[in-house]
């Protein structure tokens, strides 16, 4: 393993509940050839889908509801226990629900609270959906992991001329250390933490028009995508991974590139 002591994981985050809000871990156990600890369990259906819990098929994301078409979502403030399953939904800083997703009347709940809340985005009946075995709702089929270079996001501001929080990537790890889009070179190459986890970064990773909401204010502010296009003559952002040695990852911890 080459030492590449400038690359360091900056941040983890989980978003349990697809379009909802992310949480900050201090480590994660990742599997092999598995998704993120705790990532996309649930998503909002967003009237009938076809989804079928049996025989899970990946669907687009507007068969959900998400920040890429429904930007009130990042007005609310969730917390999520993945021991209990319990989502905690926050709006204007008042607890508005507080249910137990592993339940039909838990999800229920949930869903009534969306009815009222984006009463006029709603294509039908909103149901809460729970990931089965081996299955996420990721916006890609083989979204297992996804990486965002803090470094490209700054010349993302570069292009948009304000301030981009990372978050609006909505990724998983956050790193720190290489050159801005660094990222895109490193396709099909192994980055490796010193306990010995593996990532493969297997494909970059095209952004849409959720990354344009500001996720404290839920305004749609910015237009990252064509300002990326531009730029760039690509929309991409960020890339995904796959898990080939799993184990423990950490915040603050380096990454050295195989090989």
């Amino acid at each position: 393993m080459s030492i590449a002591p400038d690359i360091r994981i900056a941040a983890l985050y989980r978003y349990p509940v697809k379009g909802l809000s992310p949480e900050a871990l201090e480590s994660a156990e990742l599997e092999t050839s598995a998704y993120f600890p705790g990532d996309r369990l649930y998503a909002i259906e967003n009237g009938p889908s076809g989804f079928n819990e049996v025989a899970p098929r990946h669907l687009p994301k507007v068969a959900y509801l998400m920040l890429m078409r429904n930007e009130a979502l990042a007005r609310l403030r969730t917390r999520f226990d993945v021991e209990t399953h319990r989502l905690t939904i926050e709006e204007n800083g008042a607890e508005a629900v507080s249910a137990d997703l592993s339940t039909e009347a838990g999800r229920e709940a949930v869903a009534d609270f969306m009815k009222g809340f984006v009463p006029h985005e709603l294509r039908g009946a909103p149901r809460v959906l729970a990931s089965p075995p081996g299955y996420r709702f990721t916006d890609a089929r083989d979204g297992y992991v996804s990486l965002v270079n803090r470094a490209s996001v700054q010349a993302v501001e570069d292009m948009v001329g304000a301030p981009v929080d990372p978050l609006r990537f909505r990724a998983n790890l956050y790193l720190d250390g290489l050159a801005p889009w660094a990222e895109n070179d490193l396709l099909g190459k192994v980055l490796e933490t010193p306990g010995g986890v593996r990532l493969k970064l297997a494909r970059r990773t095209v952004r849409c028009a959720a990354v344009n909401v500001d996720p404290e204010t839920g305004i749609r502010d910015l237009a990252i995508p064509s300002a990326l296009a531009k730029s760039l003559g690509h929309s991409d952002c960020g890339v995904y991974a796959e898990v080939l040695n799993g184990g423990t990852v950490r915040a603050g911890e380096a990454l050295g590139l195989v090989g």
